[in-house]
């Protein structure tokens, strides 16, 4: 008789769901906007911000012409970054757009009144729509927990 086989660490099957689910560049943007300061440093994250993934491109805002400017030349040294915090998979280009960046509270501020309701009932309501196929149903209700809470951290866009 076999004993039972190893088991996989909790991390291993969030992130095989994530892969089955297409969910891989929705949860690494809203790594990216959680750490943004951290991967680019502070005096870039001031100026530009991580909006959206989309076809393995990177959506970037930028405050002004000449943040975008001074981007562009950076470009190769942002997606240097970028490979190193995703692992060089889901992200391969940069765009570059000049637009208002969310303030401090919007960017995920969990203690922000402004960003308590309506957010975490989105969030709660797209993540119920990801975790729907899930047929265990305490496994599907805690995921979709998890998973509203990291999206009510990042804020709406």
């Amino acid at each position: 008789m076999r004993g039972p086989g190893p088991v996989d660490s909790f991390g291993t099957i969030l992130s095989g769901l994530a892969k089955r689910l297409g969910l891989e560049s929705r949860l690494l943007e809203l790594r990216l906007q959680r750490e943004w300061p951290r991967i680019v440093g502070e005096p870039i994250a001031s100026h530009a911000w991580p909006d959206q993934i989309r076809f393995k491109k990177l959506y970037l805002i930028v405050r002004n012409s000449v943040w975008m400017q001074q981007l562009t030349f950076l470009k190769p040294a942002l997606l240097a970054k970028l490979r190193e915090a995703d692992g060089g998979t889901l992200i391969t280009d940069l765009a570059l757009r000049v637009g208002e960046l969310p303030s401090t509270s919007r960017a995920g501020d969990p203690a922000s009144p402004t960003n308590q309701s309506p957010v975490a009932e989105a969030a709660l309501t797209e993540a119920s729509a990801h975790t729907a196929a899930i047929q265990d149903e305490d496994l599907r209700r805690r995921l979709t927990q998890v998973m509203a809470e990291a999206l009510a951290r990042a804020g709406p866009h």
